[in-house]
């Protein structure tokens, strides 16, 4: 199973990031039940920790994690997705 992100990709604009939710989508579409987290609840557990601990997983691969990311856009997406159809 291959990710659809490697830990050198960057997502630098709108098109790209839909591009990755396409591959992500395609990839649980191929291997969900293969996945860690294959339930809606562990996979939303799995990314609070992953946020939480994510400065080290940056330093593991000797980089610096982003300080300009736009994290209300990654929670509204997250939130609207609820209901957006």
């Amino acid at each position: 199973m291959t990710s659809p992100l490697t830990p050198s990709d960057h997502i630098g604009d709108r098109e790209a990031f839909l591009a990755f939710l396409s591959r992500l989508r395609a990839d649980y579409e191929a291997n969900g039940p293969q996945w860690e987290n294959p339930t809606l609840d562990g996979f939303l557990e799995a990314l609070e920790a992953w946020v939480e601990g994510s400065a080290a997983w940056y330093r593991h691969f000797d980089d610096e994690m982003p300080a300009d990311g736009d994290w209300t856009f990654f929670a509204r997406a997250l939130t609207a997705a609820r209901v957006y159809e």
